[in-house]
């Protein structure tokens, strides 16, 4: 169940960033759905494999090229959907940093999981 609050927690991140940013285009709610889905299912993938092959450069960087790895992966997935669109690069890395901010403020409105203990 907390995953599907996430969800759609993440959605409305997603239109929020939207509505903030004009090179942003999201196609309603569903739209919105399945960028989530589609920004969740590349940063549990893909993600993890970039920042292992570009870990010099991020060591190099003292971890700020982790914001380039994320901006690109949201202009990518804005490039790669049709509900879903992102101008450029820069828009990514603006996006990326506002999706983030906005769905960690959303989720830290959920309950906390229970321990089993």
């Amino acid at each position: 169940m907390r995953w599907l609050l996430m969800w759609i927690f993440n959605a409305m991140a997603l239109i929020a960033v939207a509505y903030l940013l004009p090179g942003i285009k999201v196609d309603g709610f569903t739209g919105a759905l399945v960028a989530a889905l589609v920004l969740g299912l590349v940063n549990t993938l893909i993600r993890p494999v970039l920042v292992l092959l570009t870990l010099p450069i991020t060591v190099l960087t003292l971890g700020l090229f982790i914001l380039v790895i994320n901006g690109f992966l949201f202009w990518f997935v804005g490039s790669v959907l049709k509900g879903f669109a992102v101008a450029d690069f820069w828009y990514g890395l603006l996006g990326a940093i506002l999706y983030s901010i906005f769905s960690w403020a959303m989720s830290s409105l959920l309950p906390k999981k229970k321990s089993e203990s």
